[in-house]
């Protein structure tokens, strides 16, 4: 009866073991391919996402073996920090980081749209007594940050191109983004401010109090609007896949919802050459404003 218990306990434990022996594939798994996707600070991080998050999710499911991973930077020093280490596969920066992208080593494919709306506003408070540019001299204006074209560089060389020295007659104030720069104003922080159309669009339907009492006073001339740019070691195949996608967003109610919060009518193709006019206008900024960073 031992014997005969021992050989039943011996039987049990072989089944268990067998029960419990891992399985191996001779075919590994297939992993996505992981691209990620710089936006520049149009918007803080958490609006970042919000507005880029669903053409991540978009690109992702329509193009096999991939995923987009939207990386937003707190300011864009941080921004500027990753672009130019290469750190982004994909990226959608301003036309100056543009144009510094493709010197580090990036190739333009593509743009926004809508390059009418790629300019530079001014806002002040409607009970400010503030009608000409030169009531400027002296006081505060708020950007969002010193390498912002359309925020900043764009609206610093209007105000000096009528009638103001911007480095010797204006209390400049980078505070970071676009929506901290146009509460600077509202706030009464700063005296002006500068931003550009979609995000002053955006935040004061959300906050119509600023609408109140915030009013647009000049408006720069538009320049070329912000561009696509992707690293020369991403497979040919994916970024005509990217644009391809991209630019066909507006044809559809789906690409439709995913451009609204954008306030953008749609994207196009673009290359290098696209920005030639971009270097003339820094070329120009940088003689008669100040020297870039």
């Amino acid at each position: 009866m031992i014997f005969l218990g021992c050989l039943l306990l011996s039987a049990c434990s072989d089944r268990e073991e067998k029960t419990y022996l891992p399985e191996f594939s001779t075919t590994p798994p297939i992993m996505d391919t992981e691209y990620i996707f710089g936006v520049h600070p149009l918007h803080n991080p958490q609006r970042l996402f919000e507005v880029f998050g669903p053409m991540m999710e978009y690109l992702s499911k329509n193009i096999t073996g991939t995923s987009f991973r939207l990386e937003a930077s707190r300011n864009y020093a941080a921004f500027d920090e990753k672009l130019y280490a290469r750190k982004f596969h994909f990226a959608l920066p301003n036309p100056f980081q543009t144009v510094n992208a493709v010197d580090k080593g990036y190739k333009v494919f593509g743009k926004m749209g809508d390059d009418q709306n790629f300019r530079g506003i001014i806002l002040v408070r409607k009970d400010s007594g503030i009608k000409k540019v030169t009531d400027l001299k002296g006081k505060a204006v708020s950007y969002p940050a010193p390498t912002a074209l359309a925020a900043s560089m764009m609206p610093q060389y209007y105000l000096q191109t009528h009638g103001v020295d911007v480095m010797t007659e204006l209390d400049n104030r980078y505070v970071g983004s676009q929506e901290s720069s146009i509460m600077n104003v509202f706030l009464g922080q700063t005296q002006a401010a500068a931003t550009w159309p979609p995000p002053w669009k955006a935040l004061s339907a959300e906050r119509p109090e600023l609408a109140e009492q915030l009013k647009v006073i000049w408006r720069t001339e538009p320049l070329l609007n912000n561009g696509l740019v992707v690293l020369p070691d991403v497979p040919d195949n994916i970024i005509r896949q990217v644009i391809k996608l991209l630019t066909t967003l507006h044809t559809h109610e789906q690409g439709r919802r995913i451009l609204k919060p954008m306030e953008l009518s749609g994207y196009e193709s673009a290359d290098d050459d696209t920005y030639l006019p971009v270097r003339d206008f820094l070329i120009k900024f940088t003689h008669e404003v100040r020297p870039l960073q």
